[in-house]
């Protein structure tokens, strides 16, 4: 396992040393600033994994060091422990209500400043694993004592093919899949669907607008008969923001979301229709099943071609291609996927 990197800021030079003395001989990676600027500087170049930081400096103080590291995805969910002299109640409030995670007043015990940083980087090293919202809300749940999102909520059944919110819309609510499918997607120029997302049970709808706190910025549909529960967006929002590690760690959910849209429309505007339709199947396939055995996904040409990209015609046509070559069968609008693996290896 290699060393937890620390980044100590503080002004008073025999007090900085100490510290990094203390730290590196308890095996921890340790780099140091002597007033704020420098450690934001240094944050932003380091990407350490706690960071020490006195509130009362020259230049810059803590409390503007943490504002600054918050506003920065890479930096925004760091473990982050104020380091003071001052044990005024309203230091402490300030602090923590802009984010911190801990507070230790100077002079403090040498184990409770190695006690408060092992807990943090363990806590924090179980928050980074997480990659899904669904997840992220467990993990929230267990270390705020927040009853599950969906426990005791409102719920509602839409239709097959019935719209559940539409772009532009004020929404009041996110809402979590109990059944059924559900597409998101936004409607071009010329009136053309593209479908970016196909949601499952156990997914959520509209939590990327709730965390913006923007109007819904795609459509949602069910492709099949579907029950969702309804979560209030204040509810929502409450468990999101309420500790800067679950929010920090949305805000790189969030990023790398957006780097995968990115990688989607560059392969789209370089890929042929045949790659793009293999890309698409498989897509549906992991979404569905996860595991190296056939599945079946019943999915309208037209929502198939909305996710490719292209002409209704042209993805019949490709899949006309991939029924010849035994790699799927067709029934209907339901599309059997049997070899998985052929798909996935479709470069052109």
């Amino acid at each position: 396992m290699s060393q937890q990197h620390i980044l100590v800021i503080e002004d008073q030079l025999d007090v900085r040393e100490n510290i990094v003395e203390l730290l590196e001989l308890s095996n921890y990676k340790v780099s140091s600033a002597s007033n704020g600027k420098e450690g934001v500087k240094q944050a932003l170049t380091t990407h350490p994994n706690l960071i020490l930081c006195d509130i009362m400096m020259p230049e810059m103080d803590g409390y503007e060091v943490l504002y600054l590291l918050t506003k920065n995805p890479s930096t925004a969910s760091l473990p982050f422990i104020f380091l003071t002299a001052k044990a005024e109640k309203a230091d402490f409030r300030k602090g923590m209500n802009m984010g911190a995670d801990d507070y230790i007043t100077k002079p403090f015990e040498e184990m409770e400043l190695l006690g408060a940083i092992e807990r943090r980087l363990t806590k924090y090293s179980e928050l980074s694993q997480v990659s899904e919202v669904e997840e992220l809300v467990a993990y929230a749940s267990k270390y705020d004592n927040i009853e599950e999102l969906d426990k005791e909520r409102r719920s509602q059944s839409f239709k097959k093919k019935e719209i559940i919110y539409r772009e532009g819309d004020l929404g009041s609510f996110v809402y979590k899949i109990k059944k059924g499918k559900v597409k998101t997607y936004r409607i071009n120029e010329d009136g053309k669907e593209f479908i970016y997302d196909i949601r499952k049970e156990g997914d959520f709808l509209g939590e990327i607008s709730t965390i913006q706190d923007t109007s819904r910025t795609e459509f949602a549909e069910t492709m099949e008969e579907t029950e969702l529960i309804l979560i209030p967006k204040s509810d929502f929002q409450q468990l999101i923001f309420k500790n800067r590690e679950v929010s920090g760690q949305f805000i790189k959910m969030l990023s790398n979301n957006l780097s995968q849209r990115e990688h989607e429309l560059m392969e789209m505007a370089y890929n042929t229709v045949r790659k793009r339709t293999a890309d698409s199947l498989y897509k549906l396939y992991e979404t569905y099943t996860g595991s190296e055995e056939s599945v079946t996904i019943d999915i309208s040409r037209a929502d198939l071609a909305g996710m490719v990209g292209t002409a209704t015609e042209s993805v019949i046509r490709i899949l006309s291609e991939f029924k010849k070559d035994e790699w799927i069968e067709i029934n209907g609008s339901a599309i059997s996927i049997l070899r998985p693996e052929k798909i996935k290896q479709v470069k052109f």
